[in-house]
C-alpha cells in the first residue's frame, strides 16, 4: 500500500509531468493514414486521416488532486494487515485534509497555467474538447473534426501549398505550441527534410505520457490515461531527387515520380525522415 509521504511525492511528480505535457501541448496519433507529395517547383499536398489524442487533460488535472479521502491500511509491529483505530483514522483524515487545503491554491494556480497554454480552455470543463474541435473546424484544411470521448478525435485533414516555408501539422490556432506529427524544413541550398517526430514509437509504444511516467511508483498503470497505440501508414511521394530517407526498401518507382514508405507502429525503429532536392 502507498503510504501518505508517497503519495503526496507522487502527486508532486504528476503536477511535474502535467506541466511539461501542457507546454508541448501533447497530441498522439491513433489509427491513421497520412501521405506527403513534394513536387520540384516547390508545391506540396499533405494529408491526415484518422485519429489524433488530446491527452485527457480533465481528468490529468484530476489526478493532481484527491478530492475523497481514502483510508491507508494500518499495520501491526510484525507488518500484518489490521484495522484501524478511530484514533488512527482521525489522524489520516485530519493530514489529508490539510494537505487538501494546502494544495487548493496551487491547484488554481495550476488550472490557471493550464487554461492559458490551452489558449483559454478550461481543460476541467466537460465541454473543453469540443471547444477544442470548433476550434480546429475553423483552421484551413481540417474537413472534419469528431470528438470520441475521453480526448480522441477522429479527424480529416488535407492542405496544399508551396515550400517556400517551413510547414508543421498539427498546429492549433492560439496554442503557443504543439508537438509535430509531420514537419518541413526548406533549406537554402535547394533541399526539403522532410521529418516525422510525431510517428515514431520510442519508449512507451505510441504512448508518450505512459513513458514519462512509466518510472514514477506504477504510475502508468494507475494515472495516465489510455491512448491508442499508434497504427498507419505514412506515404512521400516527389519528382525530386531523394538525397536520404530511412526507409527499409529505400525509394520505389511512382508514376509521380518516386515513392517512400513507412509502417508506422510500436515496433518501428525510427521515425520517418527524408531529404529532398527540389528544382530542375
Amino acid at each position: 500500500m502507498i503510504g501518505s509521504t508517497q503519495k503526496r511525492r507522487l502527486g508532486a511528480a504528476t503536477l511535474l509531468l502535467l506541466a511539461i505535457s501542457l507546454s508541448a501541448c501533447l497530441l498522439t496519433p491513433g489509427r491513421f493514414t497520412s501521405a506527403l507529395d513534394v513536387r520540384r517547383d516547390g508545391q506540396f499536398s499533405f494529408s491526415y486521416a484518422g485519429e489524433i489524442h488530446l491527452l485527457a487533460l480533465s481528468k490529468l488535472a484530476e489526478a493532481t488532486r484527491k478530492r475523497t479521502f481514502t483510508a491507508d491500511k494500518c499495520h501491526d509491529a510484525a507488518m500484518a494487515e489490521r484495522p484501524c483505530t478511530a484514533a488512527e483514522l482521525h489522524k489520516q483524515r485530519r493530514a489529508w485534509e490539510d494537505q487538501r487545503e494546502a494544495g487548493n491554491e496551487k491547484s488554481r494556480q495550476e488550472e490557471e497555467t493550464m487554461k492559458a497554454l490551452l489558449g483559454g480552455i478550461d481543460p476541467s470543463s466537460p465541454q473543453a474538447a469540443e471547444e477544442l474541435a470548433a476550434r480546429l473546424r475553423r483552421q484551413a484544411g481540417w474537413k472534419s473534426v469528431v470528438h470520441q470521448g475521453d480526448g480522441l478525435f477522429t479527424v480529416d485533414f488535407a492542405i496544399t501549398g508551396r515550400v517556400d516555408h517551413d510547414f508543421a501539422f498539427p498546429t492549433i490556432e492560439r496554442f503557443p505550441m504543439a508537438n509535430p506529427f509531420v514537419q518541413l524544413t526548406r533549406r537554402t541550398d535547394g533541399t526539403v527534410r522532410i521529418e516525422a517526430p510525431g510517428f515514431g514509437a520510442g519508449p512507451g509504444g505510441g504512448n508518450p505520457l505512459a513513458a514519462m511516467m512509466g518510472g514514477i511508483g506504477g504510475m502508468a498503470g494507475t494515472n495516465a490515461p489510455a491512448v491508442p497505440r499508434m497504427d498507419g501508414t505514412f506515404t512521400l511521394t516527389t519528382d525530386g531527387a531523394v538525397l536520404a530517407n530511412n526507409t527499409d526498401e529505400g525509394p520505389r518507382p511512382d508514376p509521380s515520380g518516386q515513392k517512400l514508405s513507412w509502417a508506422i507502429n510500436p515496433r518501428a525503429a525510427a521515425a520517418p525522415t527524408a531529404l529532398v532536392r527540389l528544382g530542375p
